[in-house]
């Protein structure tokens, strides 16, 4: 018997119903569709207010300033961060740069950008980010044209520069006025100095001669001139002992000056027939046969009193080691830091740093040479205070942690001992 089909009235409401169903979850998908573009710009970061870039006030021509207006949940945030853009073209591309905080007032947040070139033209942008990297659409800076670093008459980043400056200059001219009205200026003693007489006058007495050796620089260091100085004195005593004194040089310059020097001193000491002017003559520019023309020649004559004071750099101890092996007494000094302690420890007495430098006001004790040392003194106070007080300030904040503290260790940091360079 065959079964009877099923009527379509009766079917039409299930395919009522599923078509229903379906069209209801297809409508609330194409609403979820629709609402998450919203709920996903919710949560985008938003961009700075306003902002503006300008060329920095009071500065060298190489700054930029950055003047973002922030919403005031953003100025007080600090996980917000914000991000500065620059181009040289207005079409891009653009690359990111640092800014570094400089002020922060009334929803206004300033950033300088260090790193522009003196004259030309920059279109900024800026825009908000966190700490998981997330950016906002960038605002342009630059609405009316680019931006250019200009330098200025006067940066302000340089004050305290020219304040230590103007202190320590005027420090020198009072000391030097002061030494010209006869006014005593102690002097440390430098015993290197003072030996000179000694040595000079164990070579006498040893009937043997002195070697005097003014660095391995040219005229152009400051350090050939310091040990030229001391030649001075060192020859004024040998002609005055009449003792044999040479001076082997590295460079013909130092060479003709070392002669005038000697010369000089004989003079001053009333010897000037007793000059000889090959006693001063040129060996070579090269540094190592420099180097073993002289200790040859103090092993085979074996001078009684050696001079090692100029710009010496790793001959300093062949030379120390060759002079004490032979039982010299030997009196060194360079402004090297590398090479004071071989001097040291091989030589008798040692000039360290500033010692050779301060020589000339030392053995001549003229007025104007103790006034500028004096007032240099003042300078190294200075600066000796500075340190001191920022060592102390750091130490301190980092075991109270201080507002206050913090503020002033970084004002000495970043302002003052920044302004110097």
């Amino acid at each position: 018997m065959p079964t009877p089909s099923k009527r379509p009235d009766a079917v039409s409401p299930w395919i009522g119903r599923f078509s229903l169903l379906h069209g209801f979850r297809a409508s609330a998908m194409l609403i979820a569709l629709l609402m998450m573009p919203t709920f996903g710009l919710a949560q985008t970061l938003s961009p700075p207010l306003s902002g503006r870039a300008i060329d920095a006030p009071g500065d060298d021509g190489t700054a930029i300033q950055i003047n973002l207006t922030v919403r005031q949940e953003e100025f007080n945030n600090p996980d917000i961060q914000y991000v500065i853009q620059w181009s040289e073209d207005p079409r891009g591309p653009f690359t990111s740069v640092d800014a570094t905080e400089v002020g922060r007032s009334r929803n206004t947040i300033r950033l300088t950008v260090s790193d522009a070139v003196r004259g030309q033209d920059y279109w900024v942008r800026a825009a908000t980010s966190n700490e998981a990297g997330e950016e906002s659409a960038f605002i342009d800076l630059t609405p009316g044209g680019p931006v250019r670093a200009v330098r200025q008459w006067f940066d302000t980043g340089r004050t305290w520069l020219l304040i230590i400056t103007l202190v320590v200059c005027g420090s020198v001219v009072l000391f030097v006025q002061l030494a010209r009205m006869g006014m005593p200026l102690k002097v440390r003693k430098i015993a290197g100095l003072d030996a000179i007489e000694e040595a000079v006058g164990r070579a006498t007495e040893m009937g043997r001669s002195c070697i005097y050796i003014p660095g391995i620089q040219d005229m152009n260091n400051m350090q050939t001139i310091a040990g030229l100085t001391i030649l001075s004195r060192v020859a004024e005593q040998a002609a005055a002992y009449d003792c044999a004194l040479e001076t082997p040089t590295s460079r013909s310059l130092v060479m003709t000056a070392a002669r005038e020097t000697m010369e000089s001193a004989y003079l001053s000491a009333g010897r000037p027939d007793a000059y000889n002017e090959d006693s001063v003559y040129y060996v070579t520019d090269e540094q190592f046969a420099f180097v073993s023309y002289l200790t040859g020649k103090m092993v085979r004559e074996k001078p009684a009193a050696c001079f090692y004071l100029g710009a010496f750099y790793a001959e300093s101890l062949i030379l120390a080691e060759t002079g004490n092996a032979i039982g010299a007494i030997q009196v060194a000094g360079t402004g090297e830091p590398a090479q004071l302690p071989f001097f040291v420890a091989a030589c008798d007495y040692t000039l360290i740093g500033e010692e050779l430098f301060a020589a000339s006001a030392y053995l001549s004790r003229q007025p104007d040479q103790l006034g500028s040392l004096k007032g240099q003194d003042v300078g190294k106070m200075i600066a000796g205070v500075l340190v001191i007080a920022g060592v102390c300030l750091v130490s301190v904040n980092a075991i109270v942690a201080n507002p206050v503290l913090t503020a002033a260790s970084d004002y000495l940091q970043n302002v003052i001992l920044h302004s110097g360079g």
